[in-house]
């Protein structure tokens, strides 16, 4: 049996269908928009399987598309109505009585069908809680905003309703996508769009007040917001730029498994020498300096033999592999990196020297100028995240 939801859904495409039957087409256009807000009320909502969601979206797509052609046809006031039939799909190639193309050729609808599908977020973006650093009030209030009202819906009720919007601000490289991403792996039940603002305006995604409909937003530029967009986001929570704990950290993350010599010490100092930088700075600074032991691999002129793991299986010793060394070294062989077999090459590891030497070609993208705004920004209408 049908939900309650899913079961008014019903109810009003099939009131269209007969309202598109009988030619009350302005009718059939109402009553087709409202059933497609209910389809989508229910997939984020209530509990489907996967291939209920994908049938209920089909049928979204059909509904939406039997919408166009009514709009277009009523905005143009033609003397004939376009084909309206129980499979619209056997028209899609078909011309109308009039002798238009169909409006399957119009490109303002296959506009709209491929931003429809190109919204909604099917595939899990992988990224969890524990894989963002620091920001522990800003995960809190989305968890307050989007889990809990999943898990307890009841708890939200009468007065006590869940959060509508949520805005998320800061400089640019602090994790506001990564956060909503993360929103979207933990809430698995729901249905994720991710747009633009442009999108937000649009007549299929800018009725969130009629659903229960989360709107995340994130901007590093809040202060050109109109009150009435402000007013939609009912918390503003900001992203700072990551304290000196979390850069240790983030250092450690984008260095993963990666081989290196850094200890705990030079971990300290990294993030100590990197005040005023974002997460997105210091994955550069790590990047960059990933590529100074092959910089050391293209330009050496010397290569020594060093016993290590085959990098054809790195559960085999070998010991004839070959790595970059001093010519002073007494093991030295003069050669260069096209003189190596692909399979003998000893990876150097990171150290600490490499690190310091990206950071010193790697400056930070946030001013001082930026900083200020923001700040006065978060006094002015938002929270600490």
């Amino acid at each position: 049996m049908a939900s309650a939801i899913l079961q008014k859904a019903i109810d009003l495409v099939t009131k269209a269908t007969e309202e598109d039957r009988n030619k009350n087409y302005e009718e059939a256009l109402r009553l087709y928009e409202h059933g497609v807000e209910y389809f989508l009320h229910s997939i984020k909502y209530e509990t489907h399987g996967d291939k209920v969601k994908e049938s209920i979206r089909a049928k979204c797509m059909q509904y939406l598309e039997r919408a166009e052609k009514l709009k277009e046809y009523l905005k143009k006031n033609k003397k004939k109505p376009v084909k309206a039939g129980a499979d619209n799909s056997k028209n899609e190639d078909k011309k109308s009585d009039s002798g238009d193309s169909d409006v399957d050729s119009d490109p303002e609808k296959k506009k709209l069908q491929s931003k429809l599908e190109g919204v909604i977020i099917n595939e899990n973006t992988n990224v969890k809680w524990s894989d963002v650093i620091g920001l522990d009030g800003a995960i809190e209030a989305l968890k307050e905003a989007v889990i809990l009202p999943m898990h307890f819906p009841y708890l939200f009720t009468g007065r006590r309703i869940p959060w509508k919007g949520i805005l998320l601000f800061g400089p640019p490289g602090t994790g506001k996508s990564y956060l909503a991403k993360a929103v979207a792996t933990e809430a698995n039940q729901a249905t994720f769009f991710s747009a633009s603002s442009s999108d937000l305006v649009s007549k299929w995604l800018g009725e969130s007040e009629k659903l229960n409909i989360l709107v995340l937003g994130a901007t590093n530029i809040p202060w050109v917001l109109d009150s009435a967009i402000r007013r939609r986001f009912e918390k503003r929570i900001y992203i700072p730029l990551p304290e000196k704990q979390a850069r240790s950290a983030m250092f450690k993350l984008h260095l993963g498994n990666t081989s290196h010599c850094l200890t705990e010490e030079d971990f300290k100092k990294l993030a100590a020498s990197t005040d005023g930088y974002s997460g997105a700075d210091i994955s550069i600074i790590v990047r960059d300096a990933l590529m100074q032991p092959i910089r050391q691999v293209q330009t050496a002129t010397h290569f020594k033999r060093v016993k290590g793991p085959s990098p054809k299986d790195p559960n085999v010793i070998v010991d004839d592999l070959l790595t970059p060394c001093s010519p002073g070294d007494p093991a030295a062989i003069e050669m260069n990196w096209m003189e190596v077999d692909g399979d003998k090459l000893f990876e150097p590891s990171v150290t600490m020297k490499d690190m310091l030497k990206s950071l010193a070609t790697t400056r930070p993208t946030v001013n001082e100028e930026d900083l200020t705004k923001l700040e006065k920004f978060k006094e002015d209408f938002g929270q600490e995240g």
